[in-house]
């Protein structure tokens, strides 16, 4: 990556946004878009103000180092003053190549979050109850709205699927990297023996779409209304409220029961339906850009393990990144999930800096 570029064409463009965005003869629609990206761009632009002071102060020091005449208290000083910023220097740098990578356009979009069970029964669903609860914390641990479209429970009060939208800004950045398989190592309720058992959920993190994102025709469903059952086949509703939507081109089919309203189930199913066709047209997208790309946070398939949380030893481990954490109970809390999700971010960063540089 040529930075010294990319710094300069940065400082350009934002000096002409900014004598755009000030000048009487913008139009409304052409300032709402200026307006973004002079946003997007202003802390980028004030990391490379930032550099160019700290560059020009290092070459002062420089100078005054190597000047004669500099008494010896000063040059101590000065010889202080110039190593921190040699250090900070390439901190510096590094940050605002990481603010100059092509962003995802998906990151500051709201998200779908799908839990199921796995392999390992009534353990797994209890355990994908677990999961779903702790993204719901960590919902709220970052002010997001967590709102549950559709949960399927087993007996035991396990889920055998579970799906929420999490609305805010940036939800889907902090959360893209959760997609995968979680497993979970620990002696269930259900064994007399005392025995160690494996279980598995499933995450799914979609980013939500809007109907910009995603056309959907109305030619291309099928829509079947049916009476709502609860757990055991118990009758919960007795009119034919629950939606099946199927997308007849791709085969995607969504059901949702959760409200009394036929409507309201309709809309929330077409909600995931849609970001279930965005999540897809968006994979098939970055396999056709990196079709042998494999990161150290994975290839984003659900099917592979990514995580494995072991209850006796008290270990949360990522396997992508070989990070573990001896704080299962923080994690599960959504406390400490933060510390797994910067580093699996950081992580991708440094892969996609090594394919720049």
């Amino acid at each position: 990556m040529d930075l010294q570029h990319n710094l300069d064409r940065v400082a350009t463009r934002y000096l002409e946004l900014r004598d755009a965005l000030s000048g009487a003869n913008v139009q409304p629609d052409d300032f709402q878009r200026l307006s973004k990206e002079f946003a997007e761009l202003t802390p980028i632009a004030e990391s490379v103000e930032e550099l160019r002071r700290r560059r020009a102060e290092a070459a002062d020091l420089a100078s005054l180092i190597a000047d004669p005449a500099t008494d010896s208290e000063m040059r101590a000083l000065a010889e202080e003053e110039f190593h921190a910023l040699k250090e900070r220097i390439p901190v510096l740098e590094r940050e605002i190549q990481v603010l100059l990578l092509p962003k995802d356009a998906a990151d500051d979009k709201s998200a779908i979050l799908e839990v199921r069970a796995g392999a390992g029964g009534d353990e797994a669903a209890l355990f994908a109850g677990e999961l779903f609860q702790m993204y719901q914390r960590y919902a709220q641990l970052h002010g997001w709205r967590f709102e549950t479209m559709e949960t399927s429970y087993t007996d035991l009060g396990g889920f055998k699927e579970a799906v929420a939208e999490i609305t805010g800004k940036g939800v889907f950045a902090r959360l893209k990297f959760e997609s995968g398989v979680h497993r979970v190592q620990r002696v269930p309720k259900t064994e007399a023996q005392g025995r160690i058992h494996t279980s598995t959920a499933t995450v799914a993190v979609l980013p939500e779409a809007e109907d910009v994102d995603i056309v959907i025709n109305d030619k291309d469903l099928r829509i079947d209304v049916f009476r709502s059952s609860g757990p055991g086949g118990q009758s919960v509703n007795t009119t034919d409220s629950a939606v099946r939507i199927t997308h007849l081109p791709t085969g995607i089919v969504v059901s949702q029961q959760d409200e009394k309203s036929q409507h309201k189930n309709k809309a929330k199913a077409l909600k995931i339906l849609r970001a279930r066709l965005y999540d897809a047209e968006r994979s098939k997208l970055d396999a056709e850009r990196a079709a042998n790309r494999r990161g150290q946070v994975g290839t984003g398939d659900r099917s592979e393990r990514i995580r494995t949380y072991n209850f006796p030893q008290g270990r949360v481990s990522d396997h992508r990144i070989n990070l573990t954490l001896y704080k299962i109970d923080k994690v599960m809390s959504g406390e400490a999930l933060d510390e797994i999700i910067d580093a699996l971010i950081a992580s991708d960063q440094a892969e996609r800096l090594a394919e720049l540089a």
